[in-house]
């Protein structure tokens, strides 16, 4: 899809893998989590494949591959809030040239909205301790719809929020979860070479393009004026 690049109106941002480093967090709050439970860690490779679908998700997988029981999931959830509210941000780091780009798709005059499969809770507080909540007219987090991504309807009612139309609203993320979400709402989309996609290359999502760092966004054709 390549609408008018004077027709777009808005930008939805991706969290963990587009703005911010996170696996560190991750890895360090799912040790503290399976630790309580008795139960041995998982490494960071396998966090990197597995992140991005949801908290629920990354904590079933873990337990899975930590050789837990299932049964243990209510329990690992219950600890796993409480430890990764603890070092939310404190083992994570923004990307090089992600404020950057934030400002320039402003200065475009593009209306921004962060769009997460994170719990808003902790998107927003990374967000703010990152100095990059300025940037952003609204926050959604996983929490915030029925479903997520790669589900279109977080896009949907995102672009609604935003009053814009999914044709008019470019979806910037890390993923082919971010890919598929926005090929079902139609809206464009732009991938990250550098974030977490299942250990898979992110051009196999076919993107309308994929950039190196979030600065070059305003280069691509369809941003250009």
């Amino acid at each position: 899809m390549s609408p008018n690049p004077a027709a777009l109106k808005a930008a939805l941002i991706d969290l963990d893998g587009t703005l911010v480093d996170t696996l560190g967090d991750f890895e360090v709050a799912l040790a503290r989590t399976l630790a309580d439970l008795g139960e041995a860690t998982v490494g960071r490779a396998f966090i990197e494949r597995t992140v991005g679908k949801g908290s629920e998700h990354l904590i079933r997988c873990a337990l899975a591959e930590a050789g837990a029981s299932a049964s243990l999931y209510e329990a690992a959830w219950a600890l796993y809030q409480q430890h990764y509210a603890q070092v939310n941000g404190l083992h994570s780091k923004v990307y090089p040239g992600a404020a950057a780009g934030l400002e320039l798709l402003r200065a475009r005059g593009l209306r921004l909205a962060c769009l997460t499969n994170k719990p808003g809770v902790f998107a927003r507080e990374l967000l703010e301790r990152k100095g990059l909540a300025r940037y952003f007219e609204s926050v959604f987090g996983g929490d915030a719809f029925e479903r997520k991504k790669p589900d279109p309807l977080p896009l949907l009612r995102a672009c609604a929020a935003l009053g814009s139309t999914p044709a008019r609203t470019l979806m910037v993320g890390d993923s082919s979860n971010d890919a598929r979400a926005a090929r079902a709402a139609g809206c464009p989309v732009v991938l990250v070479a550098y974030g977490y996609n299942h250990g898979e290359p992110v051009a196999a999502a076919a993107p309308d393009a994929v950039v190196g760092r979030l600065d070059e966004l305003p280069a691509l054709a369809l941003l250009r004026d």
